[in-house]
């Protein structure tokens, strides 16, 4: 791993540590770009998981990218979430129940979500997704 991106690494920890024990009073836009924390069951131990990401809206739901930051294999997010799609939602100090849906790549909204969410990320996605093979899939949330 590089210099930069183990600094990418411990830098995203600390802003999802600070969202966390700030229970969204810190960590919104905290990285310039609208940030969510997603709480899954863990699949295995059923324990409560919470991830800061990026998100972009559509209409009422919220759309986020199981990137991880362009490696291999699927962030534990996004595992958790294919086991039981209940999740909740925090953005700012609002919690939402949801469910998440995964919408992969040769679905026909999948181009049109992947703009949506990668212009709000300032076009990181498509980096990610060219460190890999694995095509990226996209969550969509919805209010349950």
């Amino acid at each position: 791993m590089s210099l930069a991106t183990s600094l990418e690494r411990r830098f995203m920890q600390l802003h999802e540590a600070l969202y966390i024990r700030t229970d969204g009073r810190v960590g919104h836009r905290m990285i310039g770009v609208p940030t969510l924390l997603l709480r899954t069951k863990g699949r295995r131990s059923g324990l409560p998981r919470t991830a800061a990401l990026v998100y972009a809206r559509d209409a009422e739901c919220f759309v986020v990218v199981g990137s991880n930051h362009g490696y291999d294999r699927p962030p534990a997010w996004f595992v958790n979430l294919e086991a039981d799609a209940h999740v909740q939602v925090q953005v700012g100090r609002v919690r939402t129940d949801g469910i998440a849906t995964v919408v992969a790549e040769n679905d026909p909204d999948y181009e049109r979500l992947w703009g949506l969410v990668n212009k709000t990320n300032h076009d990181r996605y498509d980096a990610y997704q060219s460190k890999t093979s694995r095509p990226i899939p996209l969550v969509v949330v919805r209010p349950a």
